[in-house]
């Protein structure tokens, strides 16, 4: 065979590949309309942009959170643009407590058709003044809350003939990054539980959704915990979380989370720095590492006159920000429930 024929033989093959992939995808693809989907941390935040946009595509909503004035909060917006809405506070680090809510959800709609477990806290500062508690609590949210939900969700999700279950990760859950080590720790453990369940559910006709953004603008900032030089260390993050030059619109995300999610895609990778990152860590780690550590030495140092306190986003704000990154803070938070 001449080379000629070896080239028209691959160019075939290929787009034989593609169309049967293109139709694979679209043989998976699910509609959201009258099926009940569970968004774990879905109160404020990302958790309710992924609300707004499973409500303006017909889903049924369970919003479970800590917090109920912020859960109710967000029922009443997501009432007034009608939308169907059970809102169950509880604590999903307890595994009682989340198999109840579970089970809650499934007797108020008879169905549950989609898990988004997207609950999670960020404990930014120097390795040196994290405790062992810290990673405990990091892996109780970002592990095993998702563990528990997904376990009580199963028997549903096979009941209902299949379904979708997200797990909302990090770029941190591929790549470490200084300062947000009990951060990265938890959320690799939750990329390597959503990739090794998904095999495994296929056959149920469950897929699994692996999500990895960046920072996003959600407002989310105060809600975090900052160790050592804790005014120093919001300011590097707060900067990070808000600024289009390093963020995505928490919106835009949502919409491509859904969009990911009903398509059974296996892993999104949240924005073109993201993927470029990942790329570069997986390509050239050492260099990654060269990288990483020339920015960990422009990073706040750590405090020996700190008892590793931590303290939230709300107590470090510095008194002197610039007004545009306060109004930007102030603006993101409003529109996401993150007051």
């Amino acid at each position: 065979m001449g080379s000629s024929s070896k080239l028209v033989c691959g160019l075939l093959l290929g787009l034989g590949a593609g169309i049967a992939y293109a139709n694979a995808k679209e043989r998976r693809r699910f509609s959201f309309h009258g099926r009940t989907a569970i968004i774990t941390g879905g109160s404020r935040g990302l958790g309710l942009c992924m609300a707004r946009e499973f409500a303006r595509q017909g889903a049924r909503l369970v919003l479970l959170a800590r917090n109920p004035e912020e859960l109710q909060r967000a029922e009443v917006e997501l009432r007034a643009a009608g939308a169907s809405v059970l809102c169950i506070p509880c604590d999903l680090r307890d595994q009682a407590q989340a198999t109840a809510a579970i089970q809650k959800a499934h007797e108020h709609f008879g169905s549950v058709d989609v898990v988004v477990n997207n609950a999670g806290i960020i404990e930014v500062g120097p390795f040196e003044h994290m405790h062992v508690r810290d990673f405990e609590e990091a892996m109780a949210i970002h592990f095993y809350a998702p563990l528990y939900t997904t376990l009580a969700a199963l028997p549903y999700l096979r009941e209902s003939g299949g379904g979708r279950i997200v797990n909302i990760s990090s770029i941190g859950g591929k790549m470490a990054f200084p300062h947000l080590v009990a951060y990265s720790a938890s959320k690799y453990a939750l990329v390597g539980f959503s990739d090794g369940i998904r095999a495994e559910l296929r056959q149920d006709n469950i897929y699994v959704t692996t999500v990895c953004p960046g920072f996003m603008r959600t407002g989310s900032v105060r809600h975090a915990q900052f160790k050592g030089k804790h005014e120093l260390e919001f300011a590097w993050f707060a900067a990070g979380a808000t600024l289009p030059l390093f963020s995505m619109d928490a919106g835009n995300a949502a919409r491509k989370i859904v969009h990911a999610c009903r398509h059974g895609s296996p892993q999104l990778l949240l924005g073109i720095k993201t993927k470029a990152a990942v790329l570069m860590n997986d390509l050239f780690p050492g260099a990654t590492a060269m990288l990483l550590s020339a920015v960990n030495r422009m990073m706040p140092n750590s405090d020996p006159t700190k008892d590793g306190a931590s303290h939230s986003g709300a107590e470090s704000q510095p008194s002197k920000m610039p007004s545009w990154l306060t109004r930007r803070l102030d603006d993101a938070a409003a529109a996401n429930n993150e007051i």
